[in-house]
């Protein structure tokens, strides 16, 4: 009954971080809230016994997103203007085309992964014991093409980034 309790009290909290994230108007307080929001999410799996997530939630999330977002909203400045002119050297043919190509990818990636026979025996142990030990096992076996996708994304949104801060000489 208690840990009932505690579940939806925090579950209360994170839906109402969450809604306060996307109405307020101050963005440095929006991203307050989100770091509040990721706080109380790594209390709701430290509540279901996965210690693991909530040290990584708070580390990656918390820590390092989040200073990702305040670096962002310090670096825009929101209250200039919009630019008049469009820029010439802008390949808008060639981005809609690996956008579509990424996006045929990920359709080929999906396919593969429901039609491909399961080579396990489903309720087989794993040859790891413990928490860590059990993500890191099927992180880099059974996960292997999505977390290389990601690990892609974040590198494609790091150069995008660099590209948009760099200053024009």
């Amino acid at each position: 009954m208690g840990q009932a309790i505690a579940f939806y009290t925090l579950a209360a909290f994170i839906l109402g971080f969450a809604v306060l994230v996307v109405t307020t108007k101050d963005t440095v307080h929006s991203v307050l809230f989100l770091v509040l929001d990721f706080l109380f999410v790594a209390a709701l799996y430290v509540l279901l016994d996965a210690p693991f997530l909530a040290v990584i939630q708070v580390l990656v999330y918390a820590g390092g997103i989040v200073v990702l977002y305040l670096f962002v909203v310090m670096l825009v400045n929101l209250k200039r203007p919009p630019e008049a002119h469009h820029d010439p050297h802008r390949r808008t043919k060639l981005g809609l085309f690996l956008a579509v190509a990424v996006l045929l990818e990920l359709g080929a990636i999906a396919v593969y992964q429901t039609t491909r026979p399961v080579l396990s025996v489903p309720g087989a142990p794993m040859p790891v014991t413990g928490n860590t030990e059990q993500v890191g096992w099927l992180l880099y076996t059974s996960y292997l093409i999505p977390f290389e996708i990601a690990s892609m994304l974040l590198l494609v949104a790091m150069i995008g980034a660099i590209v948009l801060a760099k200053r024009e000489l």
